[in-house]
């Protein structure tokens, strides 16, 4: 069954902007996200080895379908602090489109991974933890939520941080690709894609939000487990979207429309206007020259080579330079 956007009068979202979604036969509402040129260029500003990119972009993707969902002008921040290789991920999301991004890593310990084989994103993060981070503006209580890094994805992550933070079942996918292009005469150039769904569901009755309590863990032997049926609509909306395979969420062919179509058509799937996202840094001279005033004059000092002082940001890269 075909999808023609044109006859349905929906313009596709097309690359790099966020659209929601609901099946409102299933109590279901989403997002959905495809990459393009905005991943591309952060990526290629920073230059990174390519498991390290790859994590990022899972990162960036998740963030972007958290960060979204903000119905107030404010920042989502989504930042991991681990023992692993990448020691540390932030992907700073600014109301309503500016996304930016940065790593920190051990390259040695990076490396090492690679000629393992075993450079997967849980091995490169480790154990630590995650914080989602919302603030609200000025004069706002921020708010953040915290989830332990055991050795899981991304993915994993946001199910968890829901899960005990909100009390909303929530599903989600992330996929990151490549793609090569033969130029020319010789040699070929690399496309970085990625792509994301998150579902969330939220029915009207609140007895059908009910959930099993959490593992109890060490508890001692014997201990009965709460469990409960999940609803049955929920059923149904987990199991449609474990079927999407990455090839689906990082092919630039595939829309995020079609994409819903073939999850949802069954029972019938909502679009609501698309979120445009940039690749754009809060940086300036201004705010860094406020933030160098708070320094003592020794501390210029030390900061001063040759007669300057050089700043740079390490989301874009800028630099900024003032006399020492």
């Amino acid at each position: 069954m075909a999808l023609n956007l044109e006859e349905l009068g929906i313009a596709p979202a097309g690359l790099d902007a966020v659209r929601p979604f609901a099946v409102e036969g299933l109590d279901v509402r989403g997002r959905s996200v495809a990459f393009g040129p905005v991943l591309q260029s952060i990526l290629d500003r920073h230059d990174y080895p390519e498991p390290v990119s790859r994590l990022l972009a899972e990162a960036i993707v998740l963030a972007s379908l958290l960060g979204t969902s903000l119905k107030f002008d404010g920042r989502f921040t989504l930042q991991t602090q681990t023992q692993g290789p990448v020691s540390m991920l932030v992907v700073d999301f600014a109301s309503p489109d500016a996304i930016r991004a940065c790593a920190t890593f051990d390259t040695g310990r990076v490396e090492a991974l690679v000629k393992a084989g075993k450079a997967t994103p849980e091995a490169l993060l480790g154990h630590g933890h995650l914080a989602m981070t919302i603030d609200q503006g000025q004069h706002m209580q921020r708010y953040q939520g915290l989830v332990e890094l055991d050795g899981i994805s991304l993915e994993e992550v946001a199910r968890r941080y829901f899960d005990r933070s909100e009390q909303i079942p929530t599903e989600v996918r992330l996929g990151v690709g490549e793609l090569y292009t033969r130029n020319e005469g010789e040699g070929h150039s690399k496309t970085w894609t990625a792509g994301g769904i998150l579902i969330q569901f939220l029915p009207e009755a609140p007895e059908r939000l009910r959930q099993a309590d959490i593992d109890p863990g060490d508890a001692p032997e014997g201990t009965q487990l709460h469990e409960m049926e999940e609803d049955d609509a929920w059923v149904e909306a987990k199991a449609l979207v474990d079927t999407v395979q990455d090839v689906e969420l990082t092919d630039p062919e595939v829309s995020v429309e079609m994409l819903l179509f073939r999850l949802f058509h069954e029972r019938g799937v909502r679009l609501f206007d698309p979120q445009p996202l940039s690749d754009k840094c809060r940086c300036s001279r201004e705010k860094i020259e406020g933030v160098l005033s708070g320094f003592s004059v020794e501390e210029k000092d030390e900061m001063t080579v040759d007669g300057r002082i050089v700043v740079t940001c390490e989301f874009c890269n800028a630099k900024y330079e003032f006399d020492g």
